[in-house]
C-alpha cells in the first residue's frame, strides 16, 4: 500500500530519522483528511489539531489583511542593514507649492516636527512659473555668477563692471556697445569651428560631418560678404533713390571733405539696383560739372573691358538728388575688399611695433602674382586703346586671398576729358605706376615708389627678393626717354612686359589651376547637399497632406493595414509606405529607447532612396502592429508616383 501511494505521488518524502518523523504532518491527512497507513506503521504525525496554530500562521503569508513587502537595502562591509521606507502619513501630506514669485520671505520659522516622518501642512501645490521672474531670498547675499577671484582691470589700468551672462536683465550684454549692436547682432561665426574626430585621428574609410560640407573658413567667409552686402542703415540721411538705385550705404571710412586724386571730393556708396536686383558700387564726385557730353560717352569703352583683375565698369551719369551736381560711376561691388594701402601700407598700431618696419615682407610667390594679375589687367586695358592713369596702392583692391583688381577705370577720363593727352604717354604712365606701387608694396613703405626712393627701394628689392625682380621693377620706373630703358629691352609696350614674367607665369598659373579645383571640389559638395535638399523637400510635400489638398482626384483603394482612419490622402496606398520610412530614417532609437542622431546613416538611407536599390528594410508602424518588409526601389516607385500625382493636382488646380 506504501508502494501504491508513492506511485501516485501521495506518499510524504521518506524522513532522515524516525525520531523526527512524528514532528511532521502525514501529507495525506492535509490532502484526503485520513491515512490508509495510519495503523499500519504510516511513521508521520496524524495529530491534525496539533499544527492547527502553525497552519493559521502560514496562511496569513497569503491573507490580504498581510502587511506589504518591503525590501532591503543590501548589507555592504558586515553593516547592519536598516529598512528604507516612507511613513503612511505622508499620504496624507498637503501637495507642496513654492514661495510666489515676489512674495515676501516669511519671517516666522515654520513650526518644528514632532517627528521625522511628518510634513508640515503650510506647504501648497506647486504651480512653475516663468523663468525670469524668479527672485533670490532676499536674506541670502551669495551671488553663484559673481566673479570675485577675476581680475577686471584692463591693461591701462582702468577697471570695468563686473559682467554676468546669465542674467535675465535686457541691459546685461555681451557686446561693448549695447547701442551698436542692438538691432542687428552679428553672427556667431565661431559656432563653425570644427569639433573632433580629427582627419589625421580617422580611418581612410571614415568621414565626419564638417566632410560633408565646404571647409569652414571658406563658408565664413562667404557668409561674411552675405552679411555685409545684405546690409542696410535704418535712419539714414542718403537719398532714398537714385535713378534705379535704393538703399544706399556709405562705405567710406571717413566723413572728412577733401580733394582726391580725381580734383573732386569723392564718396563711396553700395546700392540695390531695381532692374536686376543686384548690389553696385557707387562712386560719386561732388560738385562736378558736366561740359561736355563726349566725356560720358567714353565710359561706353570701358564696359567692354572684360578681365578677371579689372572691377567693372557698368555706367556713369550726373546727379542732384545731393543737393548738388554730382557724377556718379557705377561699378561692381565686392564686399569686404581692402585696399593695398590699407593691407601693406597701413601703420601698425599695436603697442610693440609703431613703423612699418617692423612688418613682415610679402612673400615672393604673392608678389609675383600680384605683378601678374596687374600685368593681365593692363593687357586688356592697352589692347582696347585705353589707359588705366590710376594704379596706386589706394586704387587697387584686393577681393580675396591673392586676388586683386584694378579699381577707379576711366574715372579720369571724364573728370579730365577737355585735357586731351597721346595714349602712348598715358599708357607709359601706367608701367611707371605699376613700378612704383611694386617696390611701395615690397618694401612697405609708401614714399618709396617717389622720385628720392626707388634707388634705396630697387636695393631692397634686391636684397629681398632677388635680380629677377630688381629687373622688373626697375624696367617699369625707368622713363622711355632715359638711354637705360633702350639697354634693359627694346620696344616699351606691354608684349615687352609680359615677356619678361613668361617664366613665374608657369608657377601663378599652376597655383590658380590647384585653387580652381580646390573650388570646384568644395562645389561638388555642395552639389550632393542640393540634391538631398530636394529631396527632403518633395518627402516633406508629400507626408502628412490632407485630402482636401488633393483636388479631383480619389484616394485609393488599400488595404486593411495600409489604411487610415483620417481617410488622408498621404495615409493610403504606398504612400503609407513613406511615412514609415520617415520614423525608420529620422525616428530611430537605441536599444535603450535613446534617439540616434547619426547623420551619415540619415544620408546613407536618403542616398540609397534616391538610387532605388534592391537592398531589403523592415519598417514597422508605430503601434506595432504592421510590419513591412520593402526595399529601397519599391519605395521609390511608390514616392515618385505620390509625386506626380501631387504634380498634376497642382498643374490642374492652375487652370
Amino acid at each position: 500500500m506504501a508502494s501504491l501511494d508513492n506511485r501516485k505521488g501521495h506518499q510524504s518524502p521518506r524522513p532522515k530519522g524516525r525520531e523526527n518523523s512524528k514532528n511532521v504532518l502525514c501529507r495525506n491527512m492535509t490532502l484526503y483528511g485520513s491515512c490508509r497507513t495510519q495503523n499500519s506503521g504510516c511513521p508521520y504525525s496524524h495529530d491534525v489539531s496539533r499544527f492547527d496554530a502553525q497552519s493559521d500562521n502560514s496562511k496569513r503569508f497569503l491573507n490580504v489583511d498581510s502587511p506589504s513587502f518591503t525590501p532591503l537595502s543590501p548589507a555592504t562591509n558586515n553593516q547592519a542593514v536598516k529598512p528604507i521606507g516612507i511613513s503612511p502619513k505622508a499620504a496624507a501630506a498637503a501637495i507642496f507649492t513654492p514661495r510666489a514669485s515676489g512674495a515676501a520671505t516669511p519671517t516666522n520659522p515654520p513650526p518644528s516636527r514632532a517627528s521625522a516622518n511628518e510634513w508640515p501642512n503650510e506647504i501648497r501645490e506647486f504651480v512653475p512659473g516663468r523663468f525670469n521672474e524668479f527672485q533670490p531670498d532676499s536674506s541670502s547675499t551669495y551671488d553663484p555668477y559673481s566673479m570675485q577671484g577675476v581680475n577686471n582691470a584692463l591693461p591701462d589700468g582702468s577697471s570695468t563692471a563686473q559682467l554676468n551672462p546669465y542674467a535675465q536683465d535686457a541691459s546685461a550684454t555681451l557686446f561693448q556697445s549695447a547701442a551698436a549692436y542692438s538691432h542687428n547682432h552679428p553672427l556667431n561665426y565661431h559656432l563653425y569651428a570644427p569639433i573632433g574626430p580629427h582627419r589625421e585621428n580617422l580611418m581612410p574609410y571614415q568621414r565626419t560631418a564638417h566632410d560633408l560640407f565646404i571647409p569652414d573658413h571658406l563658408r565664413e567667409e562667404l557668409q561674411r560678404k552675405t552679411e555685409a552686402t545684405l546690409q542696410t542703415f535704418s535712419n539714414s540721411t542718403l537719398p532714398q533713390q537714385i535713378e534705379h538705385f535704393h538703399s544706399l550705404v556709405a562705405l567710406d571710412t571717413t566723413v572728412q571733405k577733401a580733394a582726391s586724386v580725381y580734383g573732386y571730393p569723392s564718396w563711396l556708396y553700395k546700392a540695390v539696383s531695381t532692374k536686376d536686383g543686384y548690389t553696385y558700387c557707387l562712386r560719386r564726385l561732388e560738385n562736378f560739372r558736366l561740359t561736355d557730353e563726349r566725356a560720358i560717352r567714353t565710359m561706353q569703352k570701358w564696359k567692354r573691358v572684360s578681365n578677371g583683375n579689372v572691377v567693372v565698369v557698368h555706367d556713369a551719369f550726373t546727379t542732384r538728388a545731393f543737393g548738388d551736381s554730382s557724377l556718379i560711376i557705377v561699378t561692381d561691388y565686392h564686399p569686404l575688399s581692402q585696399t593695398l594701402s590699407d593691407k601693406f601700407l597701413a601703420p601698425n598700431t599695436s603697442r610693440h611695433a609703431n613703423s612699418r618696419s617692423n612688418q613682415p615682407f610679402i612673400a615672393e610667390h604673392e608678389l609675383w602674382g600680384y605683378i601678374i594679375q596687374i600685368a593681365s589687367a593692363l593687357k586688356a586695358i592697352h589692347s582696347a586703346g585705353l589707359a588705366a592713369r590710376l594704379i596706386n596702392p589706394q586704387k587697387v583692391l584686393l577681393t580675396s586671398k591673392n586676388r586683386i583688381r584694378i579699381n577707379s577705370c576711366g574715372v579720369l577720363d571724364v573728370t579730365q576729358f577737355e585735357q586731351q593727352r597721346p595714349l602712348d604717354e598715358l599708357q607709359d604712365e601706367d608701367f611707371i605706376q605699376f613700378g612704383r606701387l611694386i617696390l611701395s608694396v615690397s618694401t612697405r613703405n609708401p614714399v618709396a615708389g617717389n622720385h628720392l626712393g626707388p634707388p634705396k627701394g630697387l636695393d631692397q628689392v634686391l636684397r629681398t627678393y632677388g635680380e629677377k625682380m630688381r629687373d622688373v621693377v626697375e624696367w617699369l620706373i625707368t622713363p622711355p626717354s632715359n638711354p637705360v630703358a633702350a639697354e634693359l629691352s627694346g620696344e616699351r609696350n606691354i608684349d615687352t612686359l609680359l615677356s619678361m614674367l613668361s617664366q613665374q607665369m608657369i608657377s601663378t598659373f599652376d597655383a590658380a589651376l590647384h585653387e580652381a579645383d580646390s573650388i570646384t571640389s568644395n562645389l561638388a559638395r555642395e552639389l550632393e547637399n542640393a540634391r538631398l535638399v530636394r529631396l527632403f523637400t518633395k518627402l516633406n510635400l508629400v507626408l502628412e497632406r490632407p485630402e482636401q489638398s488633393i483636388t479631383g482626384n480619389a484616394p485609393p483603394a488599400a488595404p486593411a493595414a495600409l489604411s487610415n482612419p483620417n481617410n488622408s490622402w498621404s495615409e493610403t496606398g504606398e504612400r503609407y509606405y513613406l511615412k514609415l520610412f520617415r520614423d525608420y530614417v529620422f525616428h530611430q532609437v537605441d536599444a535603450d529607447g535613446r534617439p540616434v542622431l547619426d547623420l551619415g546613416r540619415i544620408l546613407a538611407c536618403m542616398n540609397k532612396l534616391d538610387a532605388g536599390v534592391d537592398e531589403k528594410i523592415q519598417l514597422i508602424s508605430r503601434d506595432e502592429q504592421n510590419c513591412f518588409i520593402v526595399t529601397f526601389r519599391e519605395l521609390k516607385r511608390g514616392f515618385e508616383s505620390a509625386w506626380n500625382e501631387l504634380v498634376k493636382a497642382s498643374n490642374s488646380t492652375r487652370r
